[in-house]
C-alpha cells in the first residue's frame, strides 16, 4: 500500500523553510510588490510553503505569479520568444519550438519513482530510495534557475468542481512549458484555495531546463515523489518530461484511484469522444491506446470532442460511469495527420485563427510547418529537429533523414476544434457507454470485438500488445502495453488490475448504464492476411464505422457473432454503416479477411500474456480464468475448422453448440 506524506518531504528538507515567519521574509525579498500581492491571494499555507521552498532550491532571479489573465498569457508568450524557446511563424499565433536533438521523447531510462524503504513500484519502472533522491535533487537542482524567471502557475486537472479533478502547481523556468500549460490546462488561480480544500490535496511540479544544452542531458532526470505528490524535472525540454501536469501528475492520479478510491474512480490513458446514434442520440466513448497509436485520430472520428489523451472516471450516484478530461487542449502527434484521415485537425493546423505551438516539425523555405505523412508536396529543404534539412539527406548509417521527427507535435486548445463539445467543462462529466482498448497490432486481432462481460473487457485492456513508438527515447520492437497505461502506473500491475475488476464489477453501476468494453484495432495489415503489402487492411477513416457499430451495440440495437475472444459484428450491419457513415462500399471479401480468427496467432498472444503475468505478484485470478476460457474455446473451434476460422464458420459452430446443449 502507498502511504501519503511518509518520509521526509525532499523539497522542504532541501529548502529548509518551515515557519510562517521564514516564508514571509523570503517572499518579501524575492517577489516584487505586484507579485507578492498576487501570491497573497492564496491563503493555503501549505501551497505557499511549497512555493517558498522551490524558490530556495532553484534560486531564480525573479518570480512571476501567473494568474491566468490575458496580460499574464502575453507575458509568457513574449518571454518564450525572447528566450529563444519559440519562434514566430507566418500564421498569426503559430510558433515553432525545438526540443534538444537527443531528447525527442520521454526519457524513461532517467525517470524514477521516489520510494520509501520496503515500498514496491511497478516492475516496468525505475525507483530511487528517498535518501538517494534527496542527494540527487540537492545536487542537480540547487541553483538551477539562477539568472532566470521562475513562473508559478495554479491549474486544475479537470473541470473546476468535478469530484475527480485535481489541483496542481506548475513551477518552471521555461516559458515554453508555461505557455503549453496555459493551452493544455485550466488556470484556476481565483478558485485554487477552494479547489484544494474540496480535493484535500494538490500536486506540486518543479522543472528547469537549466542552460538548455545537449551536454547536460546525461544529468537530465524526472523524479516523482508519490508520498508527497511532488515531481522534479531537470535539464530537459521535451514536454513529456517537463510539462509535469501531464503524465507526471497522471501517475499521481492513478495512485489516488488505486490506493485511496479503489472501486470508485479510475485514472486512464484514454480519449473521450461523443458518437451520434439514431434519432440524434449522443453516446460518449472513452478509449485507451499507447501514445502514438491513434488516440487523437479516434477521438477526432467522433462527432463531439472532449479529449484525446487522458480521462478521469468515476461511478456517479445515478449508477452511470462518468468521464472528464484532465486537460483542455491537445498535445498531439502530427505524423500521418492529413486531410484524408484528420480533416478537422488539419483545418486548425493549416488555417489562421488558432494559437498553435509546433514542436520538432520541419519549417520549410516559406516558414510553413511540414511533417511526415501530411499528404502534401515534399519540400526541397528547411530546418527540423536535427538542424538544416534537404531532400535526399542521409544519416551516419546511410538511412534517409525524415522531414520531421516521428514524435513531432502540435499543441492547441480543444476549443479550436469544430467538433469540440461544451460537455468538456461540465463537472458532472460525460456518461460513458463505450470503452475501447487498442494498440498497433498489425497481425493478430480483428478490428473490433466486444468483451462478453466486464471481466472479459478488463482482460482486453490488460492484454494490449503494440509496436513501440517514438514517444519513448530508445524504444523498439513489439511489446505488451497493459491498458496503454503501464508506463504511468506507479504501483504494482496486480494492484492496478484489482482496482479495474472492483470498479467495473461494482454493484453501484446500473445494469442499464453499464458500458460495453471492446478491443479496437485498425492497424491490421494486408501482409497479416496473406498479401505481400504492409499497408493497412482498410483506412484510418474506417474507425468512424467501427465506432458507429460500437455505439449501436452499446444500446443493444445490433446482434453479434459470439467468439471466444468476444462478440464480432455481422457483415450486413457493417456494410450498411460503412455506406451511411463514411460513404464507402464494404465488401464481403474484406470482412472475411478482417474478422476471421487466426487461432494460432491469438493463442500465442494468450501464452505471452499468461507467461508475463505469472511472473507478476498479486495478479487477480480472474485474468487467468478468462485467458483459460478463451484458449479452450479457440482450440475447440480449431479442432473443427482448422487454424483459420471465418465468421460464417463461427456462426455455424455456435448454432451446433446450441443444438447440442438443447
Amino acid at each position: 500500500m502507498l502511504e501519503t506524506k511518509k518520509g521526509i518531504d525532499i523539497l522542504i528538507e532541501v529548502g529548509g523553510i518551515t515557519t510562517a515567519e521564514a516564508v514571509t521574509q523570503l517572499l518579501e525579498k524575492k517577489l516584487d510588490t505586484a507579485h507578492l500581492s498576487r501570491l497573497g491571494q492564496i491563503k493555503n499555507s501549505e501551497i505557499i510553503l511549497k512555493i517558498a521552498n522551490a524558490i530556495v532550491l532553484c534560486e531564480p532571479e525573479t518570480v512571476y505569479i501567473n494568474t491566468g489573465s490575458e496580460e499574464d498569457k502575453q507575458f509568457i508568450r513574449d518571454l518564450a520568444l525572447k528566450n529563444g524557446e519559440e519562434a514566430k511563424l507566418p500564421i498569426d499565433g503559430h510558433t515553432i519550438h525545438y526540443d534538444l536533438k537527443d531528447e525527442q521523447g520521454r526519457i524513461i531510462d532517467r525517470t524514477f519513482y521516489i520510494a520509501n524503504e520496503g515500498e514496491n513500484v511497478n516492475s516496468l519502472a525505475n525507483k530511487l530510495l528517498r535518501a538517494d533522491a534527496l542527494v540527487e535533487v540537492r545536487g542537480k537542482m540547487t541553483g538551477i534557475m539562477r539568472g532566470r524567471t521562475m513562473i508559478v502557475g495554479f491549474y486544475m486537472r479537470g473541470p473546476v468542481g468535478s469530484p475527480v479533478s485535481n489541483p496542481a502547481l506548475e513551477i518552471t523556468s521555461s516559458a515554453y512549458v508555461a505557455h503549453s500549460a496555459e493551452i493544455l490546462y485550466r488556470n484556476a488561480f481565483s478558485a485554487y484555495d477552494k479547489e484544494v480544500e474540496r480535493a484535500g490535496h494538490f500536486y506540486t511540479n518543479i522543472h528547469s531546463e537549466g542552460l538548455n544544452r545537449t551536454e547536460d542531458l546525461p544529468n537530465a532526470r524526472v523524479f516523482m515523489d508519490r508520498s508527497h505528490r511532488t515531481t522534479y524535472s531537470m535539464y530537459c525540454t521535451y514536454a513529456g518530461n517537463t510539462l509535469l501536469l501531464k503524465k507526471g501528475n497522471h501517475r499521481f492520479s492513478v495512485d489516488k484511484a488505486v490506493y485511496e478510491n479503489r472501486g470508485k474512480e479510475l485514472s486512464e490513458h484514454m480519449f473521450i469522444t461523443g458518437v451520434k446514434g439514431p434519432g440524434g442520440r449522443v453516446t460518449w466513448c472513452a478509449g485507451a491506446a499507447p501514445s502514438g497509436c491513434g488516440k487523437t485520430t479516434t477521438a477526432m472520428a467522433g462527432d463531439y470532442f472532449i479529449g484525446d489523451d487522458l480521462a478521469q472516471m468515476w461511478i456517479a450516484e445515478d449508477g452511470s460511469i462518468r468521464s472528464v478530461n484532465p486537460e483542455c487542449g491537445i498535445f498531439g502527434i502530427v505524423e500521418d495527420v492529413n486531410w484524408d484521415g484528420d480533416p478537422k485537425l488539419m483545418e486548425v493546423l493549416r488555417n489562421p485563427g488558432a494559437e498553435v505551438i509546433w514542436s520538432n516539425v520541419l519549417i520549410d523555405e516559406n516558414s510553413v510547418p511540414q511533417w511526415t505523412g501530411n499528404g502534401e508536396k515534399l519540400p526541397l529543404k528547411g530546418k527540423n529537429f536535427q538542424g538544416e534539412w534537404k531532400q535526399g539527406m542521409k544519416d551516419g548509417n546511410g538511412k534517409p533523414v525524415p522531414i520531421s521527427h516521428p514524435n513531432a507535435r502540435c499543441t492547441l486548445a480543444s476549443t479550436e476544434m469544430s467538433n469540440y463539445s461544451e460537455m468538456a467543462e461540465n463537472p458532472e462529466g460525460a456518461e460513458t457507454r463505450v470503452i475501447t482498448y487498442s494498440g498497433r497490432d498489425s497481425d493478430t486481432m480483428p478490428p473490433i470485438r466486444v468483451g462478453k462481460n466486464p471481466d472479459h473487457g478488463i482482460v482486453i485492456g490488460a492484454c494490449i500488445v503494440s509496436a513501440a513508438t517514438a514517444t519513448e527515447v530508445g524504444a523498439t520492437g513489439v511489446k505488451r502495453a497493459p491498458w496503454a497505461n503501464a508506463p504511468f502506473i506507479p504501483g504494482s500491475l496486480g494492484g492496478y488490475m484489482k482496482a479495474q475488476f472492483q470498479f467495473f464489477n461494482s454493484e453501484n453501476i446500473s445494469k442499464e448504464k453499464c458500458p460495453i468494453m471492446a478491443g479496437l484495432n485498425y492497424f491490421l495489415t494486408h501482409e497479416a492476411r496473406g498479401s505481400d503489402s504492409k499497408k493497412l487492411l482498410g483506412e484510418k477513416k474506417d474507425v468512424k464505422a467501427w465506432m458507429a457499430w460500437l455505439e449501436r451495440r452499446a444500446h443493444n440495437e445490433l446482434d453479434a457473432i459470439e467468439s471466444p475472444i468476444g462478440y464480432l459484428p455481422k457483415f450486413e450491419d457493417l456494410k450498411q454503416l460503412f455506406k451511411t457513415i463514411i460513404d464507402k462500399d464494404y465488401s464481403q471479401e474484406l470482412y472475411v479477411k478482417q474478422f476471421s480468427l487466426y487461432i494460432d496467432k491469438i493463442v500465442a498472444r494468450i501464452d505471452l500474456q499468461e507467461d508475463a503475468y505469472s511472473k507478476e505478484a498479486n495478479i487477480p485470478d480472474q485474468l487467468f480464468e478468462v485467458l483459460k476460457e478463451q484458449r479452450e474455446g479457440l482450440m475447440a473451434i480449431r479442432e473443427k475448422y482448422g487454424p483459420v476460422v471465418t465468421p460464417a464458420q463461427l456462426e455455424a459452430f455456435n448454432k451446433n453448440q446450441q443444438i447440442e446443449n438443447f
